[in-house]
């Protein structure tokens, strides 16, 4: 579907994903500037804005203000020092989200160049839902899958065993 040096595996499941929730005449708002996957929605159909690149642990304008009926938030929330506020102001009924999840057996990202490219969480499935529903989203499916590496080694291993992303589909309650 998207071939280049982009996730291929984890494009192409989202999306598939997304369009069996959402429908292409629904408004999305994108958390996290625009990037190849919000372009690979576009492409496929879907009306997507992204927000500008604001600190959305401290700046939640974009999402209080938003018209849009869906939030999409792929890898994002993991970045946030508290994702419980933003997810409380979504003014959407609909959410999509994915989060990596946590692996035992692999210490949280953490870029060396990049100080916003870091995870500040890594969840396990349970800790997300809870943050879900304490924030008053009800999850109604959910997906997880495997990110295997072509190196050599018992991590590389590993990873083509354990779910690497979890990806969720929820409505307000």
């Amino acid at each position: 579907m998207y071939e280049n040096n982009f996730p291929t595996k984890r494009y192409n499941l989202t999306l598939d994903f997304v369009k069996q929730h959402i429908n292409k005449k629904e408004e999305i708002l994108d958390l996290g500037v625009e990037n190849p996957l919000s372009d690979v929605l576009k492409s496929s159909g879907f009306k997507v804005s992204n927000t500008k690149g604001e600190d959305l642990d401290l700046n939640y304008s974009s999402v209080q203000n938003s018209t849009a009926e869906v939030v999409t938030a792929f890898e994002i929330f993991e970045h946030l020092v508290s994702p419980f506020v933003v997810l409380k102001e979504i003014k959407a009924k609909k959410l999509i989200a994915s989060v990596p999840l946590k692996l035992w057996f692999s210490s949280a990202y953490r870029s060396k160049t990049d100080m916003r490219d870091r995870h500040f969480h890594e969840f396990e499935d349970w800790q997300f839902d809870w943050l879900l529903d304490k924030a008053g989203w009800r999850i109604v499916s959910r997906k997880k899958w495997t990110n295997p590496t072509k190196k050599i080694g018992i991590r590389p291993i590993l990873r083509y065993f354990t779910p690497r992303y979890y990806i969720i589909y929820a409505e307000r309650k």
